[in-house]
């Protein structure tokens, strides 16, 4: 049984990352009081529909997850000191996000204050499932309220430097939330989970340029065909999720969370490619940035030619410039940071973290021993017993980020 033991600087950003969240609501009670006192009613309700449904799509995947997870997952003292029917009342009143960051804060707390040994596969099991969940929020909320914002401040016609500045960081936070999600993707490949500052750059600028260009895309657009923006979307909606239904993805443990899951992949490729099969998905994502370029032209196309302006034009030439700038970086990527195994090599990846702490003799033995894989929890024989029994050794590990991973780097 591994230990797991945040540093002080994981407990920092840990309660850097809790403040942030903190910060977030109070930010989207500021925008929401701005739009009331504006009067702009129409955008304010849009404001709550979003900020509504993205809580309730993050609660019913949280507790998916717990219901999927019964058997391995409830081991902290957050987590054991509420009941299933509780759990059930929490996310309900949409609180099961905060429920499982105060998980993470007592996982960090008992490491680094307490000094109490925690088991490094619940830890980071814990933590992965956190980071997709902020990965679908960031898409489902942010997302959308960046475009409702310079749409905003475009229909006025005034130019809001501020807002401008507000629509610029949440498309970096945007940004960083992937490169998060893509970095704890990493920590399934042990030769390769300390990505390099300079390969975390490149991943976020390319991610940063194709994010905020397409956002701006459908801002400038939404500002003069308001009615038309909503079409667009639904029409592409069911586009992708029509090829989400023909890749049979498999993430989750039922058939309606499966169905809820490729809803959701559709919606955030309206925004961004999101890899949800493993396998070449070159030609996949070649077709998919074809098509966002094509439709990213034509959008800032309709409104220039609604807006027939020197500015409009540069602005035009600007978002065009930054998705192609953000293709060039992730081909780079791609090209010379990226690694590429199959589902085998991943897997024995795997086997490699499970036995680096064990000593030489055991590592070769574990070699040739049977794994069976049961909802999430790895059961390996670790030999013999006096008995002539086969004596099994669990180890916990998040097989939603591994099946993501599988999909990610194969």
């Amino acid at each position: 049984m591994s230990v797991f033991k945040f540093s002080k600087v994981d407990c920092f950003l840990t309660y850097v990352g809790l403040t942030v969240l903190i910060l977030d609501i109070g930010l989207d009670i500021y925008t929401a009081w701005s739009f009331y006192q504006e009067e702009d009613y129409v955008y304010l309700g849009i404001l709550i529909a979003l900020l509504v449904g993205s809580s309730m799509l993050c609660q019913v995947y949280s507790w998916l997850w717990y219901s999927y997870d019964k058997n391995g997952s409830m081991v902290t003292k957050v987590q054991e000191a509420v009941s299933p029917g509780l759990l059930k009342v929490v996310h309900f009143l949409q609180l099961g996000v905060y429920f499982r960051h105060a998980t993470v804060v007592d996982i960090t707390t008992c490491s680094c204050i307490t000094k109490s040994p925690i088991r490094e596969d619940l830890a980071v099991y814990a933590i992965h499932d956190l980071s997709l969940l902020r990965l679908f929020e960031a898409f489902s909320e942010s997302a959308p309220q960046m475009v409702l914002l310079l749409t905003s401040m475009l229909r006025r016609g005034q130019t809001d430097y501020l807002t401008a500045l507000k629509a610029l960081a949440s498309a970096s936070a945007i940004a960083l939330t992937v490169t998060t999600y893509h970095r704890c993707l990493r920590s399934f490949l042990p030769e390769k989970a300390k990505q390099s500052v300079f390969s975390s750059c490149v991943y976020f600028i390319w991610n940063l340029l194709l994010i905020f260009s397409r956002l701006s895309a459908i801002a400038v657009f939404a500002s003069v065909q308001p009615c038309f923006i909503f079409p667009h979307f639904i029409c592409y909606w069911m586009l992708f999720f029509f090829c989400a239904w023909r890749c049979k993805s498999t993430l989750m443990d039922s058939s309606a969370g499966e169905w809820f899951y490729r809803a959701t992949a559709a919606f955030i490729w309206y925004f961004t490619w999101f890899n949800i099969v493993e396998g070449k998905t070159r030609y996949n994502t070649l077709c998919y940035h074809s098509l966002m370029l094509l439709d990213t032209g034509m959008l800032c196309g309709l409104w220039f030619w609604r807006t027939n302006t020197q500015t409009a034009l540069i602005v035009l030439l600007s978002i065009i410039l930054f998705y192609i700038a953000g293709l060039i970086l992730k081909i780079t990527y791609y090209k010379f940071f990226h690694p590429n195994l199959d589902k085998h090599e991943l897997r024995a990846a795997e086997e490699m973290v499970s036995v680096s702490s064990e000593n030489s003799d055991d590592v070769a033995e574990r070699r040739f021993l049977n794994e069976d894989v049961v909802d999430g929890i790895v059961a390996r024989d670790d030999g013999s017993r006096s008995d002539g029994k086969m004596r099994k050794r669990t180890e916990n590990y998040n097989k939603r980020m591994r099946k993501l991973a599988e999909n990610f780097y194969s």
